[in-house]
């Protein structure tokens, strides 16, 4: 059907939204709703999400898939003075004002107590339980999850309290905590359970921000010919920080809980600053707002660069000076003229109520990626709930798909490298290059050494002759899910499935193999080195003893080599030539040798092969480069024991800035999740 059809297919691969409409020829016809998911599942991974909730909606209702507004008044009249009320935290999410407004509607604003839980609070709250259960007051402890080691001890003032007689009408205990694996189930039992999520779109949280400003709030700064503006430019920037998260980490490396306390400090910055200066202090602003406020919660130099960028756009004299200035690429979005509080949420309302990407300077694939990433976590989540012992087509029971699994690794996986041959074949050529193979080899010898053992061990314990340990049940339940076994993984990190890592791990053995028998490559991939790192380092070494001058004086440059790599006869003369790198978040301009707009639907790009070459006292970056990222693999924070960023890449920019680069995370990555 496929052959038969291309045109027909490829037709409704590229709609907007393929699940909503019809399968090409005769497959409309012959499939039920829940079939055609799995083409959408299977083609369009990004629509998957939303062909599943419009199934759920149809075969069981709309109240599925729709979260109810949580009510706090009703939560509290199910509530009982021995019942906890526990808020399960969302990002962005902060239930205190609600509470104590609520409070305050029942009568209770000046017997509504609440303590933030952190080192040294025990005693507070311990005291604050056991006052509220005499005298009928509310207690709130908020962030719970930040004191876990405490909250054995509160479940047994729980329990006690229960058992007291004396327990006054009025009192209730409010708890907040993110969700963590370490909340005492027996509170959770025993409570009632709320949550409330977060507002979605640049529309609704900037709708929430001014809903929190009063008119003596925004009358309160003297210089109303500036204030106005940058309030809303600041709101905007508070917005599009929260939005982020949701194209993860083509947003930010790493997810922070910003919250409406950064904005409300930096707006009282903004109001004194500008009162105490009659010129626009920028720099000071823009310094204190993004490096010390919001930037005081960034823990990534990278996702700093970001911060900046936007604000180096939205605080500048053309954003007072030039009429409905541009906040995005998109005409909607812009700075209204000042006026009074009213007409800043009367414009709030005219925008799209869902918000496109380039609304934050993102490219329309950033979607995709994101779309995919929500459809991968739902249906792993799937996954999780299946029964472990189901039988596979044809009877076949998932132990015997296992034992296939590991006969399929003993014959394709090779045995270990002869480790000191292979030391004492080079022992002529101490360059730091063969260091790294040695260390490569040594690495990639344990790996398979734990593979082949435990493929080993595994079919003995299948066939019941050896006991199935707790490693082992580890290796055969990741097998069966077609996942990477952890201790497999410990090597280098790697997103793949099963499959596609298995294909990787053989091409990296050729890999070294062929340095091994061949000499040093000509073009290196980079890739295929456990610690690609290390071996960037070693390159810099030996430029270093080549020319005998310090290491620590030596930067790269780099250049793009546009040929094949059966082209390139011969290795450079200083560094070396790389290949295998990828493009995310940007497509690559092949003839200008630059980035550029990447293609629909075109989420990774392969780069060219690029010339690594260490230099002396590197001059700094010209304009139209831009300092790319290169992480090991997808997840860019990588790991405390493995970071995954190794080094920032000149590339031209294009007919761009370089900020616009900066907005759309774009980056260099080694290897891929599939």
């Amino acid at each position: 059907s496929f052959e038969q059809g291309v045109g027909g297919w490829e037709e409704w691969y590229r709609a907007k939204e393929p699940e909503s409409t019809d399968l090409p020829g005769e497959w409309e016809s012959k499939c039920n709703e829940l079939q055609r998911m799995i083409f959408v599942r299977c083609l369009r991974p990004d629509r998957a999400m939303f062909a599943t909730t419009t199934y759920v909606a149809n075969s069981q209702g709309r109240k599925f898939v729709e979260p109810p507004v949580l009510d706090l008044n009703e939560t509290y009249s199910d509530s009982t003075p021995g019942t906890p009320l526990v808020f399960v935290l969302s990002p962005g999410v902060d239930p205190t004002a609600n509470l104590q407004q609520l409070a305050t509607n029942k009568g209770l604003g000046d017997r509504f107590f609440t303590v933030a839980l952190g080192q040294g609070q025990a005693p507070m709250a311990t005291k604050l339980i056991k006052d509220g259960v005499m005298e009928g007051n509310w207690v709130f402890l908020a962030n719970c999850h930040l004191m876990t080691s405490w909250l054995p001890t509160l479940e047994k003032i729980i329990i006690s309290y229960n058992e007291n007689p004396n327990l006054h009408d009025n009192f209730r205990l409010w708890l907040s905590s993110n969700p963590t694996p370490e909340f005492p189930l027996a509170i959770l039992q025993r409570a009632l359970k709320m949550t409330t999520e977060p507002p979605k779109g640049l529309r609704a949280n900037l709708n929430r921000m001014y809903g929190t400003i009063t008119e003596e709030e925004f009358l309160q700064c003297k210089t109303q010919s500036k204030y106005p503006k940058l309030l809303f430019s600041l709101a905007y920037f508070h917005s599009v920080l929260l939005e982020r998260r949701k194209f993860r980490t083509l947003g930010l490396n790493i997810p922070y809980d910003f919250n409406d306390t950064d904005f409300k400090v930096s707006d009282d910055l903004l109001k004194t600053y500008l009162d105490e200066y009659e010129d626009t202090p920028w720099d000071a602003l823009k310094y204190l707002i993004s490096e010390a406020n919001y930037g005081g919660r960034v823990t990534d130099e990278l996702d700093r660069r970001v911060l900046n960028s936007y604000l180096n756009q939205f605080y500048c004299e053309d954003a007072l000076m030039v009429a409905n200035y541009p906040l995005s690429p998109l005409p909607a979005y812009f700075i209204p003229d000042n006026g009074p509080l009213q007409s800043y949420r009367d414009y709030i309302q005219t925008l799209p109520v869902s918000d496109r990407p380039e609304a934050f300077g993102q490219h329309p694939n950033a979607d995709i990626s994101y779309m995919i990433e929500d459809s991968k976590v739902m249906l792993d989540s799937i996954l999780m709930l299946q029964p472990a012992t189901a039988k596979g087509s044809g009877g076949v029971s998932t132990e015997e798909v296992v034992y296939n699994i590991c006969a399929d690794f003993l014959q394709q996986i090779p045995q270990p490298y002869p480790l000191e041959d292979i030391m004492k074949a080079k022992a002529d050529d101490p360059s730091a290059l063969h260091v790294v193979l040695f260390q490569e080899i040594e690495r990639y010898n344990i790996l398979i050494n734990r593979l082949l053992l435990g493929c080993v061990m595994l079919q003995k314990g299948i066939k019941g002759f050896v006991v199935m340990s707790a490693d082992l049940d580890e290796l055969f339940n990741a097998l069966s899910g077609g996942k990477i076994p952890p201790a497999w993984n410990k090597a280098y990190p790697s997103l793949k499935p099963l499959g596609a890592w298995t294909r990787d791990l053989l091409a990296r053995l050729g890999d070294i193999q062929q340095w091994v028998e061949v000499g040093y490559p000509k073009v290196y991939w980079l890739s295929g080195y456990t610690y690609p790192s290390g071996f960037l380092t070693a390159v810099l070494q030996t430029t270093a003893r080549k020319n005998s001058i310090p290491i620590d004086t030596l930067s790269w440059e780099f250049s793009i080599i546009n040929l094949d790599e059966k082209e390139i006869t011969q290795p450079p003369k200083e560094g070396v030539y790389v290949k295998g790198m990828f493009l995310e978040g940007g497509g690559w301009d092949f003839e200008n040798g630059c980035l550029m707009e990447p293609e629909p639907m075109e989420l990774i790009v392969p780069m060219p092969i690029v010339h690594f070459k260490p230099v002396e006292n590197k001059k700094k970056s010209q304009k139209g480069i831009y300092q790319c990222p290169l992480f090991m693999y997808p997840i860019r924070t990588g790991s405390r024991e493995r970071p995954s960023y190794m080094v920032s890449v000149d590339l031209k920019s294009g007919n761009v800035d370089p900020d616009h680069w900066i907005k759309r995370g774009t980056a260099l990555l080694l290897s891929l999740a599939t």
